[in-house]
């Protein structure tokens, strides 16, 4: 069965080539927006439509959907508008802990697995300086709470959880689905 990942992260990319499974990107047009109340649930919802979309045209094959959000305080924090919401976010999480929920959605022939991994970050405190030098080089787009923990490793003191789950992808558990699939 064909394996395809409904996303164009080039990070959810890299982690899902380390187990070494053949692949191919039909990135999922799914509009991101959510009913759910619950970080978590929306996370599971996104991932859902995502792993959904693709999985329509190509019902043969084994499809993985994910969605990323940072929760801070409840509140989701995605991916920022631009240069002043991304000063907001990484603001905010600075000195303070936050949660990085991902769900994950992986459809088959065989069965259909649909779960959130959370993992607890502590950021330390930054000084407005850090934040713009890093919002400035452009590392803070397109990533859920303005930051990616492979490029912004100095912000953060420690982490409970899954490292790969704040990049994108909790690999570990992707890695026992697959094997369940295709029997190895």
């Amino acid at each position: 069965m064909q394996l395809i990942l409904a996303s164009g992260s080039p990070r959810r990319q890299e982690l899902l080539s380390q187990l070494n499974y053949p692949f191919e990107i039909i990135t999922a047009t799914a509009e991101e927006i959510s009913t759910a109340i619950l970080p978590t649930d929306v996370v599971k919802e996104l991932a859902s439509r995502k792993a959904s979309e693709v999985f329509s045209a190509h019902s043969d094959a084994v499809v993985i959907g994910c969605d990323t959000v940072v929760d801070f305080h409840g509140q989701i924090m995605g991916k920022p508008s631009d240069r002043e919401d991304a000063m907001r976010m990484l603001g905010a999480l600075s000195g303070n802990v936050h949660f990085v929920h991902t769900g994950v959605c992986v459809m088959s022939p065989v069965g259909v697995w649909l779960f959130c991994d959370s993992t607890e970050v502590h950021f330390r405190t930054l000084s407005e300086e850090e934040i713009a030098r890093y919002v400035d080089s452009g590392e803070a787009f397109g990533k859920a709470g303005a930051y990616g923990i492979q490029d912004s490793s100095h912000f953060v003191e420690r982490y409970v959880g899954d490292y790969d789950n704040v990049v994108g992808l909790p690999l570990y558990r992707v890695k026992e689905i697959l094997q369940t699939i295709y029997k190895r």
